[in-house]
């Protein structure tokens, strides 16, 4: 079987050809363009499978609520305008004939650690990623728990900051405004006076600045309180952390180092972890899905 696999994320579109073992290969990245809208991401996913010959299912990973049984976006936020009530799944299946598959990129990217990575062998866990936003997935006797309303795991609209900063979902002092990666931005550039990425807030040089550190040591903090609630809500005995920046070992390291000593004693068996496949999980757990279909 050959699947066409997308993750479409804010701010980028990462696609590849996935083959029966679940190898992918001829990967490619193209801007999302977010602001643009939902309809022109959705035309521009119609343009790169319309690129390929012989693909037998598409398989996408998207940002927003999903109902995967139907392939319809339930509801965004602002980050990508007119993006909820998107109807994903007849509208390519409509234009390119290919059966697709539709699911929230956390719960795919749980998918894919539960089959392929860091949570293999583990029936029960929780995935979180941290990015422009923070998402999450809820994994129970070895299946996604997705609620009622296929949208459970939004742990990034708990509230840790109770009338605090305003969110792009209509609240006020959301988890993600205080412990995102872009949260983490923001507070850089807010005493430093400069805009850096991720990646440049942990080179050698920007880490070293005692400002910028503190800054770090106070985001991580703020994953703290938010992951302590999830802890006591769900009782797991995994956490797997993932986004581009939870690949800096000193955020699990800090975090270990914390957050037991702040937990009742009979939660601290938690093992917190970052994800194995990185920026691939998505891209596998949603073609894994659609192979199963």
């Amino acid at each position: 079987m050959k699947i066409l696999t997308f993750d479409i994320g804010g701010t980028n579109i990462k696609y590849a050809l996935c083959d029966e073992k679940f190898h992918l290969y001829d990967r490619h990245t193209v801007p999302t363009q977010a602001e643009l809208g939902g309809q022109n991401i959705i035309n521009k996913v119609i343009g790169i499978i319309e690129q390929y010959e012989g693909v037998d299912r598409v398989a996408i990973s998207t940002a927003g609520q999903v109902d995967s049984v139907n392939g319809i976006v339930v509801y965004s936020t602002n980050n990508i305008p007119y993006y909820t009530g998107m109807l994903v799944k007849k509208i390519i299946e409509n234009k390119t004939g290919i059966p697709t598959y539709v699911e929230n990129d956390v719960n795919a990217a749980a998918i894919g650690e539960a089959k392929f990575g860091a949570a293999r062998g583990s029936s029960d866990f929780i995935c979180l990623t941290f990015g422009t936003g923070i998402g999450g997935a809820i994994y129970i006797n070895d299946k996604l728990y997705k609620g009622v309303g296929s949208s459970a795991g939004e742990f990034g609209h708990i509230i840790t900051h109770a009338g605090g900063r305003e969110c792009t979902c209509g609240g006020e002092g959301c988890y993600e405004q205080y412990a995102s990666a872009k949260a983490l931005i923001q507070k850089v550039e807010s005493v430093t006076g400069k805009t850096m990425n991720g990646f440049e807030i942990f080179r050698e040089e920007n880490f070293n600045n005692p400002e910028i550190r503190h800054a770090i040591d106070i985001w991580i903090d703020e994953i703290i309180i938010g992951l302590k609630s999830i802890i006591y809500s769900f009782n797991p005995s995994l956490l797997v952390l993932g986004g581009g920046i939870m690949n800096e070992e000193y955020i699990i390291e800090l975090i270990d180092r914390k957050i037991y000593k702040q937990l009742m004693t009979n939660y601290r068996n938690v093992n917190i972890v970052n994800t194995e496949l990185g920026n691939d999980a998505a891209l596998l757990g949603v073609a894994y899905a659609v192979s199963k279909l």
